[in-house]
């Protein structure tokens, strides 16, 4: 795996290439990769993918949806073949031999990335009680231990595993698996950070998502002030809207302008 700490720094780009990757790269130091999600890529194009960004730049990726959403979700009609095995034991991060093994897939694709983290979204759908917070729990237990130990992970939960409810369990499970809570910094802070703060950002709302959003001036200050206060050493934040290049770019700036050293 790659080394991407920068210690004090922010490191700031977008969930996919919105823009052209020569225009993306001489932009930004890092990007998430969403086709990770639809399907597992082909290790050569993992590896070419590799092999064709700049020096100094990072690429986290987005989970297979296999282990986060049902074999119900919609987003199942994109892959160009059902995984192996049962598809019911698919999904919500369930300790079952088919999720495993498709995160030991993952972690395969990750290798092959040299990918700085990997990203788990699981959906409103999940729910939140006692079995769940066991079988999440004893997911992450066999599943740290197949990743490398400097692959940052995180956990993006909606639903009721992000109300506040949860908030204490949510925290347990995160501590004990050294798993980093995977916020949208302007609609929640984050009940644990594990080497990294991550935050996706999907639009100002009332829902989980308003992908059309286009951040203001100010709502973009607000976040460089939560950074501040939060004060964690190493920060990525990544924009997931329509406007997310410009909304990127202009965060860079500010952040520059107050003060911040950005990646």
């Amino acid at each position: 795996m790659s080394r991407c700490l920068n210690r004090g720094v922010v490191r700031v780009g977008c969930c996919g290439f919105p823009v052209s990757r020569s225009k993306y790269f001489s932009t930004f130091s890092i990007v998430e990769l969403q086709n990770t999600f639809y399907e597992p890529p082909d290790l050569d194009w993992a590896e070419s993918f590799r092999e064709g960004i700049p020096q100094g730049f990072s690429a986290a990726m987005k989970a297979w949806q296999a282990l986060t959403h049902l074999s119900a979700s919609p987003t199942w009609r994109k892959m160009k073949a059902p995984p192996r095995g049962a598809v019911e034991n698919y999904g919500w991060l369930k300790p079952t031999r088919e999720n495993i093994e498709a995160w030991a897939r993952v972690v395969e694709v990750a290798r092959a990335l040299k990918a700085c983290a990997v990203v788990l979204q699981t959906p409103p759908t999940m729910p939140f009680n006692e079995e769940s917070a066991g079988w999440v729990k004893a997911f992450f237990r066999e599943a740290m231990s197949i990743a490398p130990k400097e692959l940052i992970v995180g956990w993006e939960p909606r639903g009721e595993w992000a109300s506040s409810r949860s908030a204490e369990a949510l925290k347990a499970v995160l501590e004990e698996s050294c798993v980093t809570n995977v916020v949208d910094l302007l609609k929640r802070k984050p009940v644990y950070v594990h080497k990294v703060l991550y935050a996706r950002l999907h639009g100002v709302g009332p829902g989980e998502t308003n992908y059309r959003y286009k951040y203001s001036d100010e709502d973009l200050a607000k976040l460089i002030k939560y950074l501040v206060e939060l004060g964690h050493p190493y920060n990525y934040v990544m924009f997931n809207n329509v406007h997310m290049f410009s909304d990127a770019k202009r965060l860079k700036e500010l952040a520059e302008m107050s003060g911040l050293t950005v990646g």
